[in-house]
Parts: C-alpha cells; sequence; structure tokens
C-alpha cells in the first residue's frame, strides 16, 4: 500500500510503497559513518565535509526495504575514535540527563543515535561499535544499546575503523524494538568479506539448537567475572550490579562466579590493534583519492598529504593514527601489535573457558563438564556514571580510554552484548533514582536471540521492582 509522507509546509516529502513489517513506517537514526545515499556521509570530520555516498550501506538498504524510514544522520566521535562523542567537527553530543549549565558526557562513540533515542527523535537508532561504541551511550542516556555477533550484521557501506571489531548495533527505548531491528537488518551479505557466510550460520543455528535442548526446563545460570570488580567501580554501579544479581537469584538464576583472567590485558590490547587497524584504513584519506584537499596556496607537492591529513583530521584521530603506525613498524610490531593479537586469543577463550556453549566458530569442542560453566555474564556496562563535559578536558588519554574497561574484552571475542538500564536506589534508599546505570549482559557467539529474549525478561522484572517500590513509598 503506498503511504504519503507531509513536511511541515504541506508538501509531499516522501512517498513509499510500504510493506506490513514490525518497521514500517518507523523512524529510524543513523550514526555518520554509516554511507547513505539521501543524506551526506562525512563521519564528524573536516575531511569529508559534504561528501555524498553513490550508495546506500546494505544496513541501510534492508530497513528500506522493510518499510523504515531513514530520518536523517546523527552526531559521532570523528571516525568513531572515542569515548564520549566530543571529539567532532560538529561539536560536542549533549545528554539529555545533564543541564545546560553543567553538561555530562553521552557516550561514545556513538553519542548523537544515543540522544537521538533517549528523546525520542526517532523509534530507534543505528551505531556502530568497535570497543563499546553503542553499549557505553546507552548506559549513559538510560536506554537499551545491543551489539551483535560479529559477523551477523553486514558492515558493507560503513567506513571501517577497526575492521576485525567494527560491528553495526542498535540502540532503542526497549529490547523488544532492538529485536525488531535486529531481524530485519541481520543476514548473510556477500558484498561484506567479514559477513558470516551461510553454511556457518546453519552450523551457529545447529549448536545453539542443540545447547538449548541440553538446558530444556532449567534455569539460565548467570557468571559474575570477578575481574570486573574493579577498584575504580563507582559504589552506586555496583549497588545496582548487585541489585541485578540479586533480583535474578531470587528468580531462580543460579549465580555463579567466573574468573577472565586475561580480562587485565584486554583494554591495553585493544589500544594497540584498533589504532593500528585504523592507521591502514585512514591512508587513503589523502585529498587525492578521499576527502577534501588542503586549501593552503604555496604548498609543495611533496607536502600536500601532510596538509590535508593535518587539517582534515582532529586530534584524536591523528593520535590513534601515529600511535597505529607506530606498533605496525618492523621496530616495534614483534613487541605491541604480535603480543596484542596474543591477548586477544587469550580473552576469547577465557570466554569459551566459561560458557556452557561451545564457540560455533572453534573447530575443537570442549570436553569440559558444563555444570560450573554459565549461559550468560552479566557485568557493568561502565565504571562510572556519565562525567561532566568539563572533567574530560582535565582527564588524561589514558584515564578516558579507562571507560571503555568494561565493554571492550566482548569486542575484542566478537560476542554478542547488550547494555540494559537499571535504576538505582537513592543514597538514602528510599526511591529509585531517575538516572539508571547500565548493566551489561554478554553471551557466548551466535546466542544473540537467546541474550535478547533474556534482556527482555530482565526489562519486566526491573519494571515489575521499581513499580512494586513505587507502591511502598506512596
Amino acid at each position: 500500500m503506498g503511504n504519503l509522507f507531509y513536511g511541515a509546509d504541506g508538501q509531499i516529502i516522501q512517498y513509499l510503497d510500504l510493506k506490513n513489517t514490525s518497521l514500517t513506517g518507523k523512524l529510524i537514526a543513523v550514526k555518520d559513518n554509516i554511507c547513505t545515499i539521501d543524506f551526506p556521509t562525512t563521519c564528524a570530520a573536516a575531511i569529508l565535509k559534504g561528501f555524498q555516498s553513490p550508495y546506500n550501506a546494505h544496513v541501510i538498504q534492508k530497513l528500506e526495504d522493510a518499510g523504515a524510514i531513514v530520518a536523517g544522520k546523527t552526531n559521532l566521535d570523528e571516525f568513531g575514535m572515542g569515548s564520549h562523542s566530543t571529539h567532532s567537527v560538529f561539536g560536542a553530543v549533549h545528554n539529555p540527563l545533564g543541564t545546560e549549565r553543567n553538561p555530562v558526557s553521552a557516550g561514545g562513540s556513538s553519542g548523537g543515535s544515543a540522544v537521538a533515542v533517549a528523546t525520542e527523535q526517532c523509534w530507534a537508532a543505528l551505531g556502530t561499535d568497535t570497543g563499546g561504541s553503542v553499549r557505553l551511550p546507552a548506559a549513559y542516556t538510560g536506554i537499551v544499546g545491543f551489539k551483535p555477533s560479529y559477523g551477523l550484521i553486514s558492515r558493507y557501506g560503513v567506513v571501517a575503523y577497526a575492521n576485525s571489531m567494527d560491528t553495526v548495533g542498535i540502540l532503542a527505548a526497549d529490547c523488544k524494538t532492538v529485536s525488531h531491528v535486529f531481524d530485519q537488518i541481520r543476514g548473510y551479505d556477500a558484498s561484506d568479506p567479514t559477513s558470516v557466510r551461510p553454511s556457518t550460520l546453519e552450523r551457529i543455528y545447529e549448536t545453539v539448537q542443540c545447547h538449548k535442548a541440553n538446558r530444556k526446563g532449567k534455569r539460565l545460570r548467570i557468571g559474575v567475572p570477578k575481574e570486573y570488580n574493579i577498584e575504580e567501580l563507582q559504589p552506586s554501579v555496583r549497588s545496582a550490579w548487585l541489585e541485578v544479581l540479586q533480583i535474578l537469584q531470587t528468580e531462580g538464576h543460579p549465580i555463579l562466579p567466573v574468573s577472565l583472567p586475561a580480562t587485565e590485558l584486554a583494554l591495553s590490547a585493544y589500544y594497540v590493534i584498533a589504532p593500528a587497524e585504523a592507521s591502514s584504513n585512514l591512508a587513503k584519506y589523502d585529498g587525492v583519492r578521499y576527502g577534501n584537499r588542503a586549501r593552503e596556496k604555496g604548498i609543495p607537492g611533496n607536502v600536500l598529504f601532510a596538509a590535508t591529513r593535518g587539517e582534515g583530521f582532529g586530534e584524536e584521530v591523528r593520535k590513534r593514527i601515529l600511535l597505529g603506525a607506530y606498533s605496525l613498524s618492523a621496530s616495534a610490531i614483534d613487541n605491541y601489535f604480535i603480543q596484542a593479537q596474543k591477548v586477544r586469543r587469550m580473552v576469547q577463550q577465557d570466554f569459551d573457558g566459561v560458557f556452557a556453549m561451545d564457540n560455533p566458530l572453534v573447530s575443537e569442542r570442549s570436553g569440559d563438564s558444563v555444570s560450573e560453566k554459565v549461559d550468560l555474564l552479566l557485568t557493568p556496562t561502565a565504571p562510572s556514571t556519565p562525567p561532566t563535559l568539563a572533567s574530560l578536558t582535565t582527564r588524561s588519554s589514558v584515564e578516558t580510554y579507562g571507560d571503555d574497561t568494561m565493554t571492550v574484552p566482548a569486542s575484542l571475542a566478537g560476542l554478542p552484548a547488550l547494555s540494559i538500564p537499571v535504576p538505582i536506589g537513592s543514597d538514602h534508599g528510599e526511591k529509585k533514582q531517575t538516572r539508571p546505570i547500565g548493566i551489561q549482559v554478554i553471551a557466548q557467539y551466535g546466542d544473540d536471540d537467546m541474550m535478547l529474549e533474556f534482556a527482555r525478561d530482565l526489562e519486566k522484572l526491573l519494571q515489575s521492582d521499581r513499580q512494586f517500590e513505587t507502591d511502598q513509598f506512596n
């Protein structure tokens, strides 16, 4: 059935032959590093100012085929490099939970997408998650942020930051909406070499169904990694974490302590691997093949490249390019990049060692007993509540990178992870605060649907708990 959409002046702005899907007529905001024909794709960088993509990203085409409407593009950290959406040529993103006099971080790098959802400017939004760039903004703005298993959603048409970790993610007000969007945009894409092939998808399905049959009638076992209980964890965050665990235990879920020893090395490994891949990916932005050329006159030809990149890239991007180029240099690659890749494998093996379901991408099957293994991991999404933008100006880079401590391990292993908002008790324990804290759920590779189903159930439990306490308070 055809549908007309009108602008504020009454003029017809769009005609769509909408299909009857869960996304029909829904407004979807899109992070500005995902290519769209109808909007510029700038990656919040001066070097791509005004760039118009000649094609839609695969996920955009899938959304439009399902009847969704791309509402517009959202701000981000330049090329997705940042944790607070402050490194943008368009200026910093402001969290709606802050105030005009004291703005707070919206998280990054998908902060614009998170704010668009939190302020109800759209039904859902797409972001990209490399080391937590969907989950951290979701935690800071009080919404749901989902990073699927690596390769389940096509990256074709997504401007690359770190190819081996970049994942299109979904932000929405609730888990049901996330599931609807995920169902429409997932699937194999021959245009993306990292897209999971149909034969592998079939193996994943068989592994998931086998594990599902083995745990039939049993409550999901929830793992609590001791390495996530770090000294820097704010008391309010720890309180929310314990509260959710208590709710789940009351519902009959076994809560089991687990250990992921390589977690302590994960952040360092990430900030070697990601900049290394970024330095390679961004080499093409020289003002000749891609990007705007420096406009300064009298520049000798042999320094045009340097002038263009110096003018077109922001400070954080230049910093990561330099860091990545160094770690890939002949004198440093063995001590940095190779060692970081070894740590990455250790992180993946740690996760495989605690999950009851075997990793469907690994040929060797674990022969260990599953009695002490878990179905899901539950951790904080971030070690603190959102910092003020003013406080970020006095932080060192290392301190800022620490905000990704909780989200990076799942990214290194390519696992599905989701951040869900949890209202926390006030200092006096009388009633819930309006500012929520993000709690992260992590599952084995390919077990995305089970994780989303669990998250929907948890969402209902948290709503029931909140309603009970409100009734008690009244």
